[in-house]
């Protein structure tokens, strides 16, 4: 297997990292689109709380065999043609997630001046990092993976601000 994991070959790590996906990216998905459920309904940081910690998981599992799918350029390219062919992609993720921050934007419930489009972007790259820097630091490295869902979800001040009463 460690040889396939290197060659461009079918049954290599373009296959292998698919075959993940297959198994792995439809929860991730089922729970990003589940989003649409919670409009809204309660707290829109703690509705993200789980996409959050979701997003974390899922990176670490397919993370580790995503690394060989890129040893060389012939195999990134099988891998970018795959994607693309099966219809998958950054759009795949971040679609759901805006679309329930851009509902939750046109009910007040979040901030105006916030872009649906780069907030799903972001809240997917914080999770990205967080999996990466435990996949390559350790998970010791830094804020556990629930702590570093909150501050995920904190940092992208979505929710107005509230005035104080007076």
């Amino acid at each position: 297997m460690a040889v396939s994991l290197r060659e461009d070959r079918t049954g290599g790590s373009v296959d292998h990292f698919l075959a993940l996906l297959q198994d792995r990216l439809p929860l991730w998905l089922s729970i990003l689109h589940d989003l649409s459920h919670h409009i809204g309904r309660g707290c829109v940081s703690d509705n993200l709380l789980p996409i959050a910690q979701a997003g974390i998981d899922y990176y670490v599992d397919v993370q580790s065999a995503a690394l060989p799918a890129f040893t060389s350029p012939n195999v990134t390219v099988r891998f970018r043609e795959a994607i693309r062919d099966n219809g998958l992609g950054p759009p795949t993720e971040t679609a759901p997630l805006a679309a329930y921050l851009a509902a939750e934007q046109r009910l007040g419930r979040i901030r105006a001046d916030v872009d649906p489009e780069a907030s799903a972007r972001l809240l997917i790259a914080g999770c990205f990092h967080r999996a990466y820097i435990e996949m390559f630091v350790g998970a010791d490295a830094g804020p556990t993976r629930a702590a570093s869902a909150v501050e995920i979800v904190r940092e992208l001040r979505l929710e107005p601000v509230t005035s104080p009463v007076a």
